[in-house]
């Protein structure tokens, strides 16, 4: 099989390259997936996604034992199925700051660069205060349809404690609160296949594998040709082969591909195509801690599985489960040192423990606390047939100390009048540390990631980047890698509004 271009992922910015790059009937265009369809239900209903958590639809990623953190290794879900991740994740459309493209110093990535894409994708459902968000674009965006009672008196607290209201969270600046956005379409998710690869998949010259593992670049010479999967079976690639693996599977493709660090590519035996060190280095994610109270009113989503909800979400798309858990944000300083907003704080209406895998004892309220631009650094390396995932969290003590900060304003929120009503006493597991040094234990012994992982292919204008500019593997020919594994450091934000602009942009860097 022999196409223009090969697209390795299904996830947001593969389903945006689908899309853009079949739009011309002139060139024929393979998307291979190793996921199967997204015909679950939990996908289609907006609080399902922990329910998708350690399936089928997941990759189920551990970490490699993190020293900082008592040992631990950690569980990092990412989406196994068409949409990737878009099919499993809170569907908060959280683009971050203008600092945050700006300080990447890359040629093209500034904030003003950026922000047409942006644009060009959204479709904004309601408000558009200062026309901040596109209208008309193919993913949707709107408010949650039924939040709950508890999330109105969240932002009451932020608003006592003397925060900014923004009058959209995506304002160029984020320094505030705000109810979520979301990527719902009338109650139900609206992943990037709804968006991009729904509306492409009648055009002819769009192939769309599934159940297709990659499991390395085919090369002649320093040109990539294709791609094979599944034990021998190849795709080839005319013009261009196009990496949208994400921040471990495209790092871990051009590694097992010959592509990375000699002395790594040696010891793993695969043999060396081209030598590039930083493949995989420079790993960054948003690593999370919380504070989970009691709730003094059964109001919460304990009680979104019930018949009642069940009814209410599949006859008229309301209700609970039209949620996406993370309700409302506050972006903060821990610092007014800090140049831009360090730590963000994410209202859930429900005890949201272990990934939402632990299920709750009795209604209670969580508010999570990210730490948003982490000094640590990680990397991807290359074991056999599984990738190992070393995030290197807390090896700096700096991002110690801001996690602790963001815990303090956390229980503050909790000590306002305005959460009065609803919030009691600590709720297991969560032990009411008082000390820096028992808040700081508390996100060692049960910080979790916030799913958000970058920089694996940092992009840069320096020899030294795995990408340039226009997002070419350097030293290679016919190869790109499109995706939040390029962004050389992490938004102030979540990495699903980036993968988007991403994708939109790598299309036109590809078409022009």
């Amino acid at each position: 099989m022999e196409y223009d271009y090969v697209i390795v992922g299904a996830g947001s910015a593969g389903c945006v390259l689908a899309n853009r790059l079949s739009a011309d009937p002139g060139v024929s265009v393979a998307l291979v997936e190793a996921g199967g369809q997204d015909d679950k239900l939990e996908i289609r209903m907006p609080a399902g996604f922990s329910k998708l958590f350690k399936t089928d639809y997941d990759w189920n990623y551990t970490t490699a034992k993190q020293g900082e953190m008592a040992g631990r290794e950690l569980y990092w879900p990412r989406g196994r199925v068409i949409g990737g991740s878009s099919s499993l994740n809170a569907q908060m459309w959280v683009r971050g700051c203008q600092q945050d493209y700006d300080q990447w110093d890359v040629p093209g990535w500034g904030f003003d660069d950026v922000l047409p894409y942006f644009q060009k994708a959204e479709h904004r459902v309601g408000s558009n205060r200062g026309g901040v968000y596109g209208s008309g674009g193919p993913l949707h965006i709107s408010e949650l349809r039924s939040p709950n009672v508890t999330t109105a008196a969240f932002l009451k607290a932020c608003e006592e404690l003397g925060m900014h209201r923004l009058g959209e969270l995506n304002e160029r600046s984020n320094e505030g609160y705000s109810p979520t956005p979301v990527t719902q379409d009338r109650g139900r998710r609206w992943s990037s296949a709804d968006a991009y690869l729904r509306p492409a998949l009648k055009r002819p010259n769009l192939t769309v594998l599934t159940g297709a593992t990659v499991e390395r670049v085919v090369f002649d010479g320093l040109r990539a040709v294709g791609v094979e999967h599944d034990g021998g079976a190849q795709v080839r690639a005319r013009r261009e082969v196009i990496l949208s693996a994400g921040s471990i599977g495209s790092p871990y493709l051009l590694m097992r591909s010959g592509v990375g660090a000699a002395d790594e590519l040696r010891d793993a035996g695969v043999e060396i195509v081209h030598e590039l060190p930083e493949v995989g280095k420079n790993l960054q994610d948003h690593l999370s801690s919380g504070v989970y109270v009691e709730c003094k009113q059964p109001v919460t989503l304990v009680k979104a599985e019930s018949l009642v909800q069940l009814a209410r979400y599949l006859v008229l798309r309301s209700g609970m489960l039209t949620t996406n858990v993370g309700e409302a944000v506050a972006f903060v300083r821990t610092s007014p040192d800090e140049p831009a907003p360090d730590i963000e704080l994410i209202f859930a209406p429900g005890p949201f423990i272990d990934h939402g895998l632990t299920p709750p004892t009795g209604h209670g309220l969580t508010v999570g606390v990210v730490l948003l631009q982490p000094e640590s650094r990680g990397r991807v390396g290359l074991s056999g047939r599984e990738p190992v995932i070393d995030p290197g969290y807390l090896s700096s003590e700096a991002d110690v100390r801001r996690l602790v900060a963001g815990l303090k304003a956390a229980k503050k929120i909790f000590g306002t009048e305005a959460m009065k009503p609803w919030a009691g006493g600590p709720m297991a597991p969560y032990p009411a540390p008082e000390t820096d040094e028992e808040l700081a234990q508390w996100v060692r012994d049960r910080g979790e990631t916030l799913y958000h992982p970058v920089g694996t292919c940092r992009m840069g204008a320096d020899a030294e980047s795995v990408v340039d500019p226009s997002l070419k593997v350097r030293g290679l020919e016919g190869l790109r890698v499109v995706d939040v594994s390029i962004m050389p450091t992490l938004n102030r934000g979540h990495t699903h509004a980036p993968a988007i602009m991403i994708g939109e942009k790598g299309a036109d860097l590809i078409l022009t």
